[in-house]
């Protein structure tokens, strides 16, 4: 390595102490040494089984089919919502953006009693709502309800930090040119806020698809009707439905989605390539 190859390197990594490598490393342990634990308990003879039980095939069937349907939810509410924030006020924006931040700070349980009290029988919205025959709490709308309102803010923040990045303008430059504010909309500032866009969605799913605090108060954990696949290892480890060895596998397939979630965002990530 030539002496000007060498200075660079030493440039780009920076001049960090090199005693701090040790506590980086033992921080690096704590993660990855316990989900190493999970996949050595893995039972590779009965995996397919665990996986396949019926139980388990309900468990993952609902949690896909609820985390697309709040994934779906945040992204009818959250890019108008992230796209006001962008082009607010600072005052505004730093207002809005600390409201959307609430839920990623709160303890999950706490949205999920929040949801309770305001879609429950006695609750500001769940009055109005029973009188019309509609219950919302411990049913699948429920859980969709509890995703969406975890979720939100990582598809919000991610496209609101990209639109912010992007700037204006372009938008400008396509309004001198005569284009409406609609076709601004869908031909110049999300297609340039793409990589934030799909981050977000993609953050926003895995999201969903681990959610257990709110979903286990505000919706319950009914088999078929409310048990995703977090209530149901939850379930498992407490002694009933599906086994420990299901519970395992269904661990070790939210942890394969978790990082096939990492790679995607890293691959629509600008300059995630390096």
């Amino acid at each position: 390595m030539t002496d000007g190859v060498a200075d660079r390197v030493r440039t780009e990594q920076g001049y960090l102490p090199r005693v701090l490598i040790v506590p980086a490393v033992v921080g690096l342990a704590l993660l990855v040494v316990p989900l190493s634990a999970l996949v050595g308990r893995l039972d590779v003879a009965t995996v397919w089984a665990d996986i396949t039980s019926p139980q388990a095939v309900s468990a993952l069937a609902l949690s896909l089919q609820t985390a697309v349907a709040a994934t779906a939810l945040c992204i009818l509410l959250g890019v108008p919502l992230a796209l006001t924030i962008a082009r607010a006020g600072p005052r505004s924006a730093a207002v809005l953006r600390a409201v959307v931040t609430v839920p990623l700070v709160l303890p999950p349980m706490v949205g999920g009693v929040a949801l309770l009290f305001l879609f429950g029988r006695t609750g500001w919205l769940g009055t109005a709502l029973g009188e019309v025959g509609i219950r919302v709490p411990f049913t699948t709308a429920a859980v969709v309800l509890a995703q969406a309102f975890v979720a939100l803010p990582f598809l919000v923040l991610a496209l609101e930090g990209a639109l912010r990045a992007t700037g204006v303008r372009y938008e400008q430059a396509a309004a001198a040119l005569g284009a409406g504010r609609w076709r601004i909309l869908w031909r110049v500032t999300l297609p340039l806020a793409a990589p934030g866009l799909i981050a977000g969605v993609v953050l926003c799913f895995a999201r969903a698809l681990g959610e257990f605090g709110a979903t286990a108060l505000f919706a319950g954990n009914a088999p078929g009707v409310t048990q995703t696949m977090p209530l149901a290892i939850y379930t498992a480890f407490n002694g009933a439905g599906v086994s420990q060895g299901t519970a395992v596998a269904l661990s070790l397939l939210l942890l394969v989605t978790a990082i096939a979630v990492l790679l995607l965002v890293r691959a629509w990530r600008p300059g995630g390539a390096r």
